[in-house]
């Protein structure tokens, strides 16, 4: 005779539904136990290896930030120990001797110029603001500044034309130097010969709101003295 499924279940045996109920329900939960341990034996190690990576991304971000912090320290302590030299040629072959590479070279570098400069050495000073030049590294404001020092620096002694040419990129629109280096292009003009085009850059100077009261003052004290008329358009 067939077993009804209360019999197979062991409802005939005295068992009730209710006790087979809960039999059930404990096996599928040491069932899922079971399987859960599994997964956690196979692939408990994922977390952990994401907790160690954060953990230790994070000690090496600030053990970066530190050895940052102490190189900065080491080169500034180096320039201030370089300019502390007693005269400018001794503090010229102190910051000659820095080699920090990368942008932090081309400050160096300009003020090594400026000690050259003070030296007596205009040819060194050329030199060390042409190597801020040809920095990839430099920051655009620095290698910019370099230019326009080379050039005025170098006048007496480049080509109207170079300079121009050399200075022509300092005066796109929002540029630091570009009122300067308007100035600067002005009297290479003059150099030139080419008093007319002189005379309407600096015309336009003396209105520019970007020139300084100094600067505009200087452009109109030159078109006086050229026989212009400042007050020109």
């Amino acid at each position: 005779m067939c077993k009804t499924p209360g019999a197979f279940l062991g409802v005939e045996s005295g068992v009730s539904q209710t006790d087979s109920d809960s039999f059930i329900e404990e096996v599928s939960e040491a069932v899922r136990r079971d399987r859960l341990f599994r997964y956690f034996r196979k692939y408990g190690w994922i977390p952990i290896a994401i907790v160690l990576l954060i953990v230790g991304g994070a000690a090496y971000n600030e053990w970066s930030k530190a050895q940052a912090r102490a190189e900065a320290e080491a080169r500034g302590n180096a320039v201030l120990a370089a300019l502390e030299a007693p005269d400018a040629a001794a503090r010229l072959d102190a910051l000659r001797g820095l080699d920090e590479g990368g942008g932090a070279q081309a400050v160096i570098d300009l003020l090594a110029a400026a000690e050259a400069v003070e030296a007596g050495d205009p040819d060194a000073a050329a030199e060390m603001l042409r190597s801020v030049e040809d920095n990839a590294d430099a920051a655009p404001l620095y290698r910019q500044m370099a230019t326009l020092k080379r050039v005025i620096l170098t006048a007496g002694s480049t080509a109207p034309e170079a300079r121009i040419d050399a200075l022509v990129p300092l005066t796109t629109p929002g540029a630091p130097f570009r009122v300067l280096a308007e100035e600067q292009i002005a009297l290479a003009e003059l150099a030139a010969g080419d008093r007319e085009s002189a005379l309407a850059r600096l015309r336009a100077l003396t209105e520019d709101t970007d020139a300084t009261p100094a600067l505009r003052q200087r452009a109109s004290a030159l078109i006086m003295a050229l026989g212009g008329e400042p007050e020109a358009a």
